[in-house]
């Protein structure tokens, strides 16, 4: 155990240039788990206990920029890494997190348009079932699929592609901030009892339905992956050839990744750019979204920055209450003020420039800085830990927070101004 917790902290000080107040993310009451082909990371401290498997590791949830400790790497890759110029490597998250940011967005505009009023008519603003649930629900789940159960097989191949498929597209397709702000709005419209009930309809014990899905996504990905290893697809032990051939750490091969990349996002901001150009006089829903598109990946930077800076540290010089992911609840309850505000200013202004850009903004910046899907996951990870009372002080201070500021932002200028009227 002395080994390998030696090796992911000499990982974690390779990659100490990248920020240079980081601090190694040590969560006090958290050790290493085998069970059901899921291997999470050895965490070093003084008070260790058992983190639950359904909870994905807190060096994935605290420190995405890098997941080499994570993965419990061979000599030989240590070595391999270093012919990766650090700013190549840099690039490649940003770049990673920008793709599939944008995708995250696309997706959840396509959920909210099918369970919306207008095809199966499931879900709506007047409702407790808002338009943002079946993507919170869909990204948990797929959460337990790529976050956790899959996270160390696809970052064996390239811990970028985990970290974008994870902090981008599930953090992007998930929002906390349009879930408040939905709350808010039955507020104002006098359903207090739909925004009371909303509040304990999405959190962690409190939000039922996400702490379901990821549960749920976790126990079939579990189910698939012993299927995988029963056919022999995938190796019980080490890299299969497949994993080797596609493996990220050769220079030309990061080189062509970045090309890529770098087509793919010119691409995605060339059609945003062009589209949102025709639309944007138009007032439509596509003009928020081709907004939304340009500046999501925006949203999605300060949250993977804020997470990498903040999560784990702790306040002052002696790191009290490190337990809290404080990078994660300032990008939620930021989100949630900024989502208020705007709206706000809609209230206010009511033009449709105005509702078209602040609209856009909302759907794509505020929805990408806030998450769901890493919230849900680190209140799992703190209730099951041997402070269960932890997973629900987080939970309880995010949603309150979001709720009363927004409350206070929003709310009380609309009942105030009589913007309804």
């Amino acid at each position: 155990m002395d080994l390998e917790t030696n090796r992911a902290d000499s990982s974690l000080r390779r990659h100490s240039f990248k920020f240079s107040n980081a601090v190694n993310p040590i969560y006090d009451d958290m050790r290493d788990v085998m069970e059901s082909g899921i291997d999470l990371p050895i965490i070093p401290g003084d008070d260790l206990s058992t983190a639950s498997p359904v909870s994905p590791s807190p060096l994935e949830i605290i420190s995405p920029l890098s997941t080499e400790a994570i993965i419990q790497c061979d000599d030989k890759k240590q070595e391999t890494k270093k012919e990766v110029p650090w700013l190549m490597d840099y690039g490649l998250h940003l770049m990673h997190l920008s793709v599939f940011g944008i995708l995250g967005v696309l997706t959840r505009y396509v959920l909210e348009k099918l369970f919306g009023p207008g095809v199966i008519g499931l879900t709506s603003n007047g409702s407790v079932l808002y338009l943002d649930l079946p993507s919170n629900m869909v990204g948990s789940f797929l959460m337990g699929w790529l976050g956790i159960v899959f996270k160390g097989d696809i970052s064996r191949v390239s811990e970028h592609l985990a970290i974008g498929l994870t902090t981008g597209y599930l953090g992007s397709l998930t929002t906390l901030s349009g879930w408040n702000q939905s709350m808010l709005n039955l507020s104002v419209q006098g359903k207090w009892a739909f925004a009371v009930f909303g509040l304990p309809l999405g959190n962690a014990r409190c939000f039922i339905l996400a702490d379901y899905s990821i549960s749920y996504g976790v126990r079939t990905a579990q189910t698939f992956q012993r299927f995988l290893k029963t056919q022999r697809v995938i190796p019980l032990n080490g890299l299969s050839s497949a994993e080797r051939s596609w493996k990220m750490d050769k220079f030309w091969r990061r080189f062509a990744v970045v090309v890529v990349l770098l087509l793919t996002l010119g691409l995605l901001w060339g059609i945003s750019g062009a589209l949102e150009k025709r639309e944007f006089h138009s007032g439509s829903s596509g003009a928020e979204l081709w907004l939304a598109c340009l500046v999501g990946p925006l949203g999605v930077w300060i949250r993977w920055f804020l997470a990498c800076r903040l999560n784990g540290r702790g306040l002052g010089k002696s790191g009290l209450l490190k337990w809290v992911p404080f990078g994660t609840l300032v990008a939620n309850v930021s989100a949630a003020c900024v989502m208020a505000a705007l709206a706000t200013l809609k209230k206010a202004v009511n033009t449709q420039t105005c509702n078209t850009v602040a609209t856009g903004i909302q759907f794509g910046l505020m929805g990408c800085l806030s998450t769901v899907s890493t919230f849900i996951a680190e209140v799992h990870l703190l209730r099951e830990s041997k402070h269960p009372w932890r997973g629900d002080a987080y939970a309880l201070v995010t949603i309150v927070a979001s709720f009363g500021l927004g409350t206070l932002i929003y709310s009380v200028p609309v009942w105030t101004r009589g913007y309804d009227h």
